[in-house]
């Protein structure tokens, strides 16, 4: 099995001025591959440290794979680094400055001095051509492993890495075996509750492996298998799926790149079912997570700010005084809440989410606080309520996904009474 590294180049990236999705696009196409991937590293464009780390690499890995500084400029460093740890002398490739002057002509460009650094490649690499850009890729066997030298632009990386090094790999290292996975998606239970109903699997899990991977909102279950080949691997993990599924009920809403928005829209779809929104801590997030679900289905969204948007929604179907009782029950006022923008959107179901933050509590995440959600179709009610409320990004997004959810079996017509969290 060959083990691969890769190392991002570029001070940019270090600076937090851009995020390297390249290295987590390179992680999940060497994962496909069957290569196992140990290390990735971000250097500056520092000549000694980008000596230091593509040599480290090359000492610990079989496949180094460079991301960046192939461009014309005096920062470019990637070129001469890797010639210098190979122990070799760039060289000019008539071949590749010819492409390069092609692709300035091409464009009503004239090629200025500085851009012919690129055509320059360690002594004996083997160069590669890049169809989407100016800066040629390259390839050094070296006695310690292979280097292939990628530009840093995203469309260019990508373009050679499956157009050249994909091919290069299985050609290299023969690789046969294909890493496969299954995400099981999970709302209304946390981490440590989907550890808990399926820590034996995962405690015993060997090929297929499972894991268990949290964001606000949501749990994935991630279930890896490696074979000969993609349809060896979905047997593996088909028994695995059903024995996770078995486990977890219903709380399993999606696979793999399938959202939690998108299920909801197919509901809707399905059902021929409009819906209304009201929401005040989440801030418009709720709204934005239905229509994306369904545009056509999404008839009206209320971001309610203070005890005043909600006189204003209660007004047409309570008075002043009974909308003064219900501010002191939450669970009684979510739920005409829900009732008032269904009733006056004329939508097939209310979904509304009210939040009671400790205004002494300024975190993020998980902040102190109650949240109450409920969804109505005007028969019934299908009611939640959690234990934090804050306006924090972390806890918004979670309190919209658990809206969505609590939409989600309300759609399913599952009778759910009220539950604390």
């Amino acid at each position: 099995m060959a083990r691969a590294e890769i190392v991002s180049i570029g001070s940019e990236l270090l600076l937090g001025q851009i995020v390297d999705t390249n290295a987590a696009w390179m992680a999940q196409r060497l994962t496909d591959l069957g290569v196992d991937l140990f290390f990735k590293t971000i250097v500056g464009d520092n000549q000694g440290r980008m000596a230091d780390v593509i040599d480290r690499a090359l000492r610990r890995s079989d496949v180094v794979i460079t991301g960046g500084g192939l461009g014309p400029t005096q920062d470019d460093l990637t070129r001469q680094v890797i010639a210098d740890v190979t122990g070799r002398k760039l060289v000019l490739d008539r071949e590749l400055l010819s492409q390069i002057e092609q692709r300035f002509r091409r464009r009503g460009f004239i090629m200025t001095a500085n851009n012919e650094r690129q055509a320059y490649v360690p002594e004996g690499a083997i160069p590669v051509k890049n169809p989407n850009g100016t800066a040629p890729s390259f390839i050094v066997e070296d006695a310690g492993g292979v280097i292939f030298a990628l530009p840093g632009v995203p469309f260019e990386l990508k373009w050679l890495f499956d157009n050249e090094v994909v091919p290069y790999l299985r050609r290299k290292f023969s690789l046969s075996e294909v890493i496969t996975y299954q995400v099981l998606k999970v709302s209304d239970l946390g981490e440590s509750a989907v550890d808990d109903l399926i820590g034996p699997l995962i405690a015993e899990s060997s090929n297929p492996t499972v894991g268990v991977l949290a964001h606000p909102g949501q749990v994935d279950v991630r279930i890896t298998a490696k074979a000969g080949g993609t349809e060896e691997a979905h047997k593996l993990i088909a028994p695995v799926a059903e024995k996770v599924r078995s486990l977890l009920g219903r709380h399993v809403f999606a696979v793999d790149e399938d959202t939690m928005e998108q299920v909801v829209g197919r509901m809707m779809r399905e059902k021929e079912a409009t819906v209304a929104v009201y929401e005040d801590t989440t801030s418009g997030l709720v709204a934005e997570r239905v229509q994306e679900a369904s545009f056509e289905h999404f008839l009206e969204g209320v971001i309610g700010n203070g005890v005043g948007s909600i006189r204003r929604v209660l007004a047409a179907a309570h008075g002043p005084d009974e909308v003064e009782q219900l501010l002191g029950k939450p669970e009684r006022l979510v739920a005409e809440l829900a009732a008032a923008v269904r009733s006056r959107a004329g939508a097939s179901y209310g979904l509304a989410l009210h939040g009671v933050p400790d205004p002494g509590d300024m975190s993020q995440n998980l902040a102190r606080g109650r949240t109450y959600m409920s969804v109505t179709d005007g028969e019934r009610a299908t009611d939640r309520s959690y234990n934090f409320a804050g306006r924090g990004r972390p806890d918004r997004t979670r309190m919209s996904v658990n809206a969505i959810n609590v939409l989600r079996l309300a759609l399913q017509q599952e009778p759910d009474p009220a539950r604390t969290r």
